[in-house]
């Protein structure tokens, strides 16, 4: 199972007013397991970015000039995402600018959802936790998800951030991220361990004469003392 956890960042809210995407990032997970592979990019989008959206994520216009258009990048994206289960929060808005991007760059792909599944981690999250706030940042304190580092929202770290809260959210990660050396070790230390063959039983040692006696003595007293007291 191969999936690929999205965020993107943008001009403003609305694409119907003409908002571009600034900056798209990926975080690749298969099988449960982030595998460190991603896909990151700043874009400029030909227009002035709204004030509201800038003090949200901070990027700013000047920063943007000499980053390509979304259409020399529109290759390597989908590359990347192609048959994937994208995983975003609150994904009609940004499928909404993802396909926006690909039809003003004249792709031959104009859906991104022909290529790719999604989910919509809102979606799951208010099915989980009805009638609660479930914003990432509301996601991140119930699962107790570091987002210390998110004093801007940020494509790549909202979407490293995400997955984190995904997988937590859907049960964890299934497989251990166990490199090949320490494997092996631990099935070398496996194969010694059943080299040795079968334990020796245990040694048993009963109470001899004297130890029962001095033990039925004892309780023998107790009892007594109990009846005294009564």
């Amino acid at each position: 199972m191969r999936q690929v956890v999205l965020d993107t960042e943008t001009t403003g809210l609305e694409v119907a007013q003409g908002h571009r995407m600034i900056e798209i990032g990926c975080v690749e997970v298969q099988h449960r397991r982030i595998t460190g592979q991603t896909f990151h990019q700043f874009l400029n989008p030909g227009r002035d970015i709204d004030e509201g959206a800038l003090q949200v994520h901070g990027i700013t216009q000047e920063f943007l000039d000499g980053k390509p258009e979304f259409a020399k990048i529109a290759d390597d994206f989908l590359r990347f995402v192609e048959g994937a289960e994208l995983v975003i929060h609150n994904a009609s808005f940004d499928i909404g600018f993802i396909n926006t991007e690909l039809s003003l760059a004249s792709h031959e792909i104009t859906d991104i959802g022909s290529c790719c599944t999604v989910t919509d981690t809102l979606e799951l999250a208010r099915k989980l936790h009805p009638g609660q706030k479930n914003s990432l940042d509301a996601l991140c304190k119930r699962y107790e998800i570091d987002n210390s580092a998110r004093t801007y929202h940020g494509a790549l770290l909202d979407a490293q951030i995400l997955a984190d809260v995904y997988l937590v959210m859907t049960g964890g990660q299934s497989v251990l991220s166990l490199s090949t050396e320490s494997e092996q070790a631990a099935k070398q230390r496996l194969a010694a361990r059943r080299s040795k063959g079968p334990r020796s039983s245990l040694r048993v040692i009963e109470a001899s004469a004297e130890e029962l006696a001095t033990h039925e003595a004892f309780l023998e007293q107790i009892r007594k003392e109990c009846e005294s007291g009564q």
